[in-house]
C-alpha cells in the first residue's frame, strides 16, 4: 500500500488517499475510504470506478512514467511520475509543476493512477476555488463601484 499526498506550501502535506498493491485506488475520507478507480498493473490502463462498467480515463507509460488522459483522438499528455514517487503536472513551455508524492513507490502504474485519480482532481478543485474567489472579488468591486457612482450622481443632482 502506498499513501498519496498533495503538496501544500508552508503547511504539512495533505493525505489524498492510497493505492493498494493490486492496483485499486482509494480516496481518504472521514469514515470508510471510497474507491475511485483502478489501474491494470501489466498494461498501465487507468479506469475510473462508477456504477456499471468502469470508465477508461487514461494510461501510464510503464517504461518512463508519462501519464496520458484518454480522449477522442490522440491521448493528451498531462504529467509524469518519477521513480522516487513525485507527481508532476505538465505545463507547456515551462517546467512541470510539482503536485505531490507517493510515499512508497512500487511501480509507475500505481503512481500514475494516483496522479490521474487523486492528485489531478484535487488540483482542479483548488483551481476552481481560486477562480470562484477571484470572480466574487471582481463582482464585489463592480457592485461597490456602481454604488459609489449612484451616490456621486445623487450629490451632483441640482434641485430645480
Amino acid at each position: 500500500m502506498s499513501k498519496v499526498f498533495r503538496q501544500k506550501p508552508l503547511a504539512p502535506d495533505e493525505l489524498l488517499g492510497r493505492v493498494e498493491n493490486d492496483g485499486k485506488v482509494y480516496e481518504s475520507r472521514f469514515g470508510p475510504d471510497k474507491i475511485v478507480g483502478r489501474v491494470e498493473l501489466d498494461s498501465g490502463k487507468i479506469f475510473e470506478s462508477r456504477l456499471g462498467p468502469d470508465k477508461h480515463i487514461g494510461r501510464v507509460a510503464l517504461d518512463n512514467g508519462r501519464v496520458y488522459r484518454a480522449r477522442l483522438g490522440p491521448d493528451e499528455y498531462v504529467g509524469r511520475v518519477d521513480s522516487d514517487g513525485k507527481l508532476h503536472r505538465h505545463i507547456a513551455f515551462a517546467p512541470d509543476e510539482y503536485l505531490g508524492r507517493v510515499d512508497n513507490f512500487v511501480s509507475y502504474a500505481q503512481t500514475g493512477a494516483a496522479l490521474l485519480l487523486l492528485a489531478f482532481p484535487a488540483w482542479e478543485e483548488t483551481q476552481a476555488e481560486i477562480r470562484k474567489a477571484a470572480d466574487d472579488k471582481k463582482a464585489e468591486a463592480a457592485k461597490q463601484a456602481e454604488m459609489k457612482k449612484a451616490d456621486d450622481d445623487k450629490k451632483n443632482e441640482r434641485p430645480a
